[in-house]
């Protein structure tokens, strides 16, 4: 009987979870929808940074067939995606809340809009200063006698590969304090691996960035920056005592 009980929760889990991603997925398809009419553009929105940097009448290019079609489908839907974000993330929060106890509650809520608001800072933050700022100087760079030309499938594979690296960039202050939090790494020993951090935030920089020394370097400093801004917040976020840890467990065991 417990195994059957077993099984039928698991199914019913499935089953929810099933029903969540549809309405996650749905969301994201009705704004698509609703932004195709609009999906040229919503490209040139994206490509107004390399837009001003390029030679009066230049214009950029597109050298597959279907190209100037799929192109703006895909910044399209990945713009439905960033505007779905807080009914995709209900969704998840609603399937695991049921499983969490009330102070895990009151944390992860707030850790998940932090970690939504700051990947969208990082993306608006190399959209607005770092593509004006990286293409300005790669445009003053090239040679006089080139007229460049910029193909729009290459220049979104770019932008996506900026837009996630800064936002990922932009979530360091939250891991800085989950780790705090549960004890997975104590507050002391992320001061003591500052010198560490720093290495490692220019060849992570130097690695996902164009060969330039001013993206590497718009990457790097605020990655620093925002490792100590989360080690400030870390202070006043006391790790979980292990008494309190040690309680729950035994808590859950006995509703079991």
């Amino acid at each position: 009987m417990a195994a059957t009980g077993d099984g039928e929760t698991f199914i019913s889990h499935l089953v929810e979870l099933r029903g969540r991603l549809l309405r996650a997925i749905g969301a994201v398809i009705v704004v698509f929808v609703c932004l195709m009419p609009f999906a040229g553009q919503i490209y040139d929105l994206l490509a107004q940074p390399m837009i001003h940097t390029l030679p009066e009448g230049t214009r950029m290019i597109a050298t597959g067939v279907v190209t100037p079609f799929l192109v703006p489908v895909k910044v399209t839907l990945m713009v439905a995606f960033v505007i779905a974000l807080p009914v995709v993330l209900y969704q998840a929060w609603a399937f695991v809340a049921p499983g969490l106890y009330v102070h895990e509650k009151k944390l992860v809520l707030p850790l998940v809009v932090a970690s939504t608001l700051l990947f969208i800072l990082g993306i608006a933050f190399s959209y607005f200063l770092v593509f004006n700022t990286v293409f300005k100087f790669i445009a003053e760079f090239a040679p006089k006698s080139i007229t460049p030309a910029p193909d729009i499938e290459q220049y979104l594979s770019f932008v996506m590969t900026m837009f996630v690296a800064f936002g990922v960039t932009f979530e360091v202050p939250v891991i800085v304090i989950v780790l705090a939090r549960f004890g997975i790494v104590p507050l002391e020993k992320m001061r003591a691996a500052r010198p560490y951090v720093i290495v490692g935030a220019f060849v992570v920089a130097a690695v996902v960035t164009p060969p330039d020394v001013i993206s590497q370097v718009m990457l790097a400093v605020p990655l620093c920056l925002l490792f100590e801004v989360g080690l400030l917040v870390a202070r006043f976020v006391k790790p979980k005592p292990e008494a309190d840890a040690a309680e729950e467990t035994a808590g859950r065991l006995t509703e079991r």
